[in-house]
């Protein structure tokens, strides 16, 4: 019954981050790649306080490990052993 429940929250956190769009602003140069980069939980930290939900650097699953580059990412975030979500994030240069 705990693990039903954990599931049934995972699929309500999922639901809140369904079609969630997240901006992410760094310094970068003028060719797009950033000083520096954006990691798990810089990207956990952006969407925790886009939708107001904890989110942990853990549930962020990053393709190549850390982001270098301006541009727009699809994030997967694992939430629970059987419930994933999707998350799109645009890094952009500071003004």
């Amino acid at each position: 019954a705990a693990a039903a429940d954990k599931k049934v929250a995972a699929e309500a956190r999922a639901a809140k981050l369904a079609d969630l769009v997240v901006t992410i602003e760094a310094n970068a140069s003028d060719e797009g790649k950033l000083f520096g980069s954006i990691g798990t939980r810089d990207i956990a930290d952006a969407i925790s306080a886009a939708v107001d939900l904890e989110i942990a650097k853990s549930e962020v699953k990053l393709p190549e490990g850390v982001l270098r580059d301006i541009g727009e990412y699809d994030i997967d975030l694992q939430l629970h052993v059987d419930v994933m979500a999707q998350v799109k994030i645009v890094v952009a240069a500071q003004a």
